[in-house]
């Protein structure tokens, strides 16, 4: 006899963020999942990259007190200096003096201890400039530095955590846990003309469960927005915009080498993707990142410009102007950032950029 799988449909979310007033009409509820297809150089989730949950550290929080060290099951961080892992008798002078916490004052760089006389010397701080307590730390002796080839990602770590220094990036929800969150503003969308905004990461990049979350909401006739950046199979488009009253597209180039370059995949299945909703007249704001040295360009802002001109049905464009707020997101996760040195294009330069989508 064949088992019916009823198992409940889940998905990876990395953040809820009730009362969102830039992810759609009224006052709405942005739902973030995990994981896209795509790696912008100037994205500003880097956590919501990868389709596993991750580890974020926010090394200026970091007290020093070495919780993390003696919690972390994989021997995965030590105190720095020489690189080497703790021994067991410092991780139980670690454990026996954790509320004797030492401090630093960060303008005069004097540190105070109320440590006991005759404590084992930590060693010397070194340069770890890879890791972002290191990077960003408390400023002790040895700050906690993690290695990451042996990390599991598995936040022990960020729950013994005292500062909240460390966080993991993304817990698996089932639908009925992130309906638990949408409904309670249900009154604030029926006043507002608000809703559900599904965004990323990239949606479709967990299609099972987005379509899932669109069909309950709707089911509630809850108003639904879905922000994709387009790259995706037609046939996971087709299944879920039945469900989506209103789709945030994103387009950033239609040169497809540079595309390529910036973004590390083809423009063209966006593009097609784009037209297709279109042509059914699905209602589409268009959202364009305007980015410096990547498309602020005339010319690449006018092949955008013509490119949906000649689309069938359009609600709008938004221009998006570059911010830096993203760079530090990449230090905490021990990840490059290429965009270094960028700054957002001046208020001038996003008026000449808005002049040419409306000749």
């Amino acid at each position: 006899m064949n088992q019916v799988n009823l198992r409940p449909i889940s998905g990876v979310v990395f953040d809820i963020r009730r009362y969102s007033i830039h992810d759609g009409p009224g006052i709405r509820t942005a739902v973030f999942l995990k994981g896209c297809p795509l790696r912008c150089w100037w994205c500003h989730n880097p956590e919501s990259q990868s389709p596993e949950p991750e580890m974020i550290v926010r090394g200026s929080r970091c007290i020093g007190c070495g919780a993390c060290i003696e919690a972390c099951p994989e021997d995965a961080i030590s105190w720095g200096g020489n690189g080497t892992r703790t021994s067991a008798d410092e991780r139980g002078f670690l454990s026996s003096t954790v509320s004797q916490i030492s401090f630093r004052n960060s303008h005069s760089g004097i540190e105070a201890s109320a440590g006991l006389a005759g404590s084992p010397k930590q060693p010397a701080k070194a340069s770890h400039p890879e890791d972002p307590l290191n990077a960003d730390g408390w400023g002790g002796s040895g700050a906690p530095i993690t290695d990451w080839s042996r990390c599991e990602r598995c936040g022990i770590c960020a729950d013994a955590c005292f500062a909240d220094a460390r966080e993991r990036i993304g817990r698996e929800m089932t639908v009925d846990d992130v309906l638990a969150e949408v409904v309670r503003d249900v009154a604030f969308y029926d006043e507002s003309g608000g809703g559900v905004t599904l965004s990323g990461g990239e949606p479709l990049a967990q299609p099972e469960f987005t379509l899932a979350l669109l069909r309950a909401c709707r089911a509630r006739e809850i108003h639904t927005a879905l922000d994709t950046c387009g790259f995706a199979a037609w046939n996971v488009l087709d299944q879920v915009r039945p469900y989506v009253n209103l789709f945030l597209y994103d387009l950033k180039l239609l040169d497809d080498a540079r595309h390529r370059e910036v973004t590390g995949a083809p423009v063209g299945p966006i593009l097609a993707n784009l037209r297709a909703l279109s042509e059914h007249g699905h209602a589409i704001r268009i959202r364009v990142p305007v980015i410096p040295g990547v498309n602020d360009d005339d010319e690449s802002m006018r092949q955008i410009a013509v490119f949906a001109a000649g689309l069938p049905h359009l609600q709008g464009i938004d221009l998006l102007p570059y911010h830096t707020t993203a760079a530090d997101k990449y230090a905490r996760m021990n990840k490059p950032y290429k965009l270094t040195g960028a700054r957002p294009p001046s208020e001038a330069r996003m008026a000449e950029i808005a002049r040419i989508f409306e000749r």
